[in-house]
């Protein structure tokens, strides 16, 4: 017991890699003994094999079993040492499982899918953010980098947690930047200056641009000054942080019922929503695409930023235009068919 003892100890100390192939070996040696041993009990190696599987798994059907002195003690010794070895295994992937949970929940372990989302800085407004993007995309993976040790939505499976700081070049690799769909760089509130805030946000976005300049990035900002040190750097999209609760708030209060509508329009919790369409071959002007739209359940809202089109319905639509509607899921996916 000492000896089993011992062996089981050091065995425990082996790489999983080296203990799967003792393992394997051991299987391997044990079927050729057995059939070895009694040829005509089993008639084929495979049948030892098939033996020796079922002895250290403890299912023994009892369609094979050893007849002779030696083949039974043989038998013991694989209910010693055999078990032994199968319940190491065991032990070892479970132990593997709840390494890797660990590791997930630690925030180091890298991202191997794409066209993701990546959320840098978790705050409530990155976790409104997920909750968003998950409205609009309830298969999508997304990714939060942060600078905290442990992961802020573990028991959500489609959000995995990077911990680190994300203008590394390292981080943002674990985070698998290159296949990303987009990336949103939150303000760290953390930071008490708004300058400093700025600052980070923009050395992060900074680094983006550099890996993977193909990925469209949002980045929020604190003080609407600082956009322009933005600019060299080709971010997509700008935020002016707390602009659109400040505007929408006056709106609520000089023309009472406005702030529903635009609540409806920013999130798509709330009613119908905005979507890009197709330009169909037949829409000579805007003219006729906001006719046949509307006779399908839709406003035509804007083409890319412009939203005087319907001021313009008897101009031709452009080659380039980016045509967006105002509508619910179910027509949207009607329109594009």
């Amino acid at each position: 017991m000492h000896l089993f003892l011992r062996i089981s100890t050091k065995m425990m100390r082996l790489r999983k890699r080296t203990i799967g192939l003792i393992i394997l070996i051991f299987i391997v040696l044990s079927a050729s003994i057995a059939y070895l041993i009694e040829p005509g009990t089993f008639h084929s190696w495979f049948n030892a094999f098939y033996w020796v599987m079922t002895t250290m798994a403890t299912v023994g059907y009892g369609d094979y079993f050893a007849e002779t002195v030696v083949g039974k003690l043989f038998t013991m010794f694989l209910y010693i040492f055999g078990i032994g070895l199968l319940s190491l295994v065991i032990g070892k992937v479970i132990d593997s499982i709840a390494e890797v949970q660990r590791r997930r929940g630690a925030g180091t372990l890298s991202f191997r899918g794409k066209d993701h989302v990546i959320l840098i800085n978790w705050s409530k407004k990155a976790q409104a953010a997920v909750e968003e993007i998950l409205c609009y995309s309830p298969k999508c993976h997304i990714v939060i980098i942060d600078e905290t040790g442990s992961h802020p939505l573990e028991h959500m499976d489609q959000v995995h947690f990077i911990s680190g700081d994300a203008s590394s070049d390292e981080i943002l690799l674990k985070a698998n930047i290159h296949e990303a769909r987009a990336a949103i760089v939150f303000g760290d509130t953390r930071i008490d200056e708004a300058s400093l805030i700025d600052g980070k946000s923009l050395l992060i976005a900074s680094s983006i641009e550099r890996i993977a300049p193909q990925v469209h990035t949002t980045v929020e900002i604190m003080q609407e000054k600082n956009i322009q040190n933005f600019r060299h750097v080709q971010v997509n999209e700008f935020v002016l942080s707390h602009d659109a609760i400040s505007r929408l708030a006056v709106r609520s209060a000089l023309q009472e019922g406005n702030s529903e509508v635009i609540t409806q329009l920013l999130s798509r919790k709330y009613g119908d929503d905005i979507y890009e369409i197709p330009v169909n071959t037949t829409w000579k002007t805007y003219g006729d695409a906001f006719q046949s739209l509307l006779l399908q359940g839709a406003t035509l809202l804007a083409d890319r930023s412009d939203l005087s089109i319907n001021r313009k319905l008897d101009q031709a639509i452009p080659k380039d235009a980016r045509l967006y509607v105002v509508s619910d899921e179910a027509t949207y996916r009607r329109i594009k068919g």
